[in-house]
């Protein structure tokens, strides 16, 4: 049996500890089951984004005569060029990726699914290997509901719907989550018939108000029916029927595409853990204590199939943490994550970190609120902004920022201010001492400052200007 020095199971985030590792000196084993790079670069954040950007842009071209600048609306997108162009930019990406661990000497790929035989022994393609240390990476899938009539018909997840090369004229969209709502918008702001079936609410993680700030300006470029269960899905003559019950009726809409955008499932079920004595946790997710250990000696997990965080950020950061501790020399102590800030590219746009203020009511914490739109800013008079806000949560007594949640034009931008005075441990006074640039966006964030300061002062909670 062959052995490393370390084995990694998913080249995505587990690049953070194979790389170095290898650089080291180590000699490492790279198990991946697709394209290397894993979903950000694949079937994620990075194609996602670079099919976002394009929708954006046509937004403001829709959009232009707000500022007395016309056009001809009906503008047309090459989409087919438009995705081609971004399924090979990644793919270039990955296969870099892996040329470079092919050239590597201290590198040895494996292209196929890892299975456990025992607790540090793993399967791959018919050979049996091993390691001193073990880190699983193996992310997460979509999940597909159990919708009679779904199975067998040519739905599309994520990861088609990145690759898919027509524009279809309508598509029905079932999930409110950020993948829904990204890749909704994206379509729709390209020229497709968008129409939502949601059980709840869009995006029902988020702050209550940013929220319902976000449904209201979405339902303005798409079709939202809420409280939408589907109940059966038909498919004929290329076209998709869904029945759902909503408010006691039984409903139904048709489209020439359905996205299922339901939510994600761990990896690990593909892991043949029952081989082992490594522990899964509700949702089979892989059960880590706080050093990002699995009841294994020696096997370490990190990334989405540990269920903490679903982000390539937040992966990027226990890698770092895992490779300093178990081979940087540093001294062993649990993982402590800052501030985890989070973004949903859409339009609008919503960021945040931190504390929900519903958060803080549960916990019973005494905290202020500052409030500010973007209208009520010189660069929001410049936008004509009729929507978007900053909000910042502070505690009372030390006056720490605890939450910072903004929707609007860059948002994802102008929450790391925030972000960075959360890590520091700053308090809302450091935030109002800075200078910042008139006329710029930021002046929204430190206006929403600037109220709560002032719902300190009269132990009130500003929302309004």
């Amino acid at each position: 049996m062959k052995k490393f020095d370390i084995i990694t199971i998913g080249s995505g985030g587990g690049a953070k500890i194979s790389s170095p590792a290898a650089s080291m000196g180590l000699k490492v084993a790279v198990i991946e089951k697709d394209r290397l790079g894993g979903t950000c670069l694949n079937r994620g954040c990075i194609p996602s984004k670079m099919l976002i950007h394009p929708a954006d842009v046509a937004v403001e071209i829709k959009e232009a005569h707000r500022f007395d600048i016309h056009n001809n609306p009906q503008f047309s997108v090459d989409f087919a060029k438009l995705v081609n162009r971004i399924s090979q930019t990644v793919d270039s990406d990955s296969d870099k990726i892996q040329s470079s661990y092919k050239k590597h000497p201290n590198i040895s790929l494996y292209q196929g699914c890892a299975k456990f035989v025992d607790n540090n022994i793993i399967e791959i393609n018919n050979e049996q290997i091993t390691a001193d240390k073990i880190f699983i990476a193996v992310g997460t899938r979509p999940t597909i509901p159990d919708i009679p009539g779904l199975a067998g018909t040519p739905y599309m997840t994520s990861t088609e719907a990145l690759r898919n090369t027509t524009l279809p004229p309508s598509m029905i969209i079932i999930g409110g989550g950020y993948i829904g709502c990204e890749l909704g918008h994206a379509y729709g702001a390209l020229g497709t018939k968008t129409t939502f079936l949601v059980r709840s609410k869009l995006l029902r993680a988020q702050d209550a108000e940013i929220a319902a700030e976000f449904q209201k300006v979405f339902s303005r470029y798409h079709d939202l029916r809420l409280g939408a269960i589907p109940t059966k899905v038909e498919y004929s003559h290329n076209t998709f029927t869904v029945h759902y019950t909503q408010d006691g009726k039984n409903l139904s809409v048709s489209a020439e595409t359905l996205l299922i955008a339901t939510g994600i499932t761990s990896n690990a079920d593909t892991l043949d853990l029952i081989n082992t004595d490594i522990e899964l946790q509700p949702g089979n997710f892989i059960k880590v204590n706080e050093y990002l250990e699995t009841s294994v000696g020696g096997v370490f997990a990190l990334g989405d199939c540990i269920g903490k965080y679903f982000f390539r950020h937040s992966v990027n950061f226990e890698g770092e943490y895992l490779f300093d501790y178990v081979f940087g020399g540093k001294t062993r102590s649990p993982i402590h994550y800052p501030p985890m800030p989070h973004a949903v590219f859409t339009h609008p746009q919503v960021a945040g970190v931190g504390a929900t203020e519903e958060e803080l009511k549960t916990k019973g914490i005494d905290y202020a609120v500052g409030l500010n739109p973007y209208k009520s800013s010189a660069m929001g008079m410049a936008l004509l902004s009729d929507h978007g806000f900053c909000k910042i949560l502070v505690d009372r007594k030390s006056r720490k920022i605890l939450g910072g949640h903004i929707i609007g034009p860059e948002a994802s931008d102008m929450v790391h201010m925030i972000i960075a005075y959360m890590n520091m441990n700053a308090t809302l006074d450091d935030m109002l001492r800075t200078i910042y640039i008139h006329p710029a966006l930021p002046e929204i964030v430190r206006n929403a400052a600037r109220k709560a300061k002032t719902a300190l002062e009269k132990n009130d909670q500003i929302r309004q200007p």
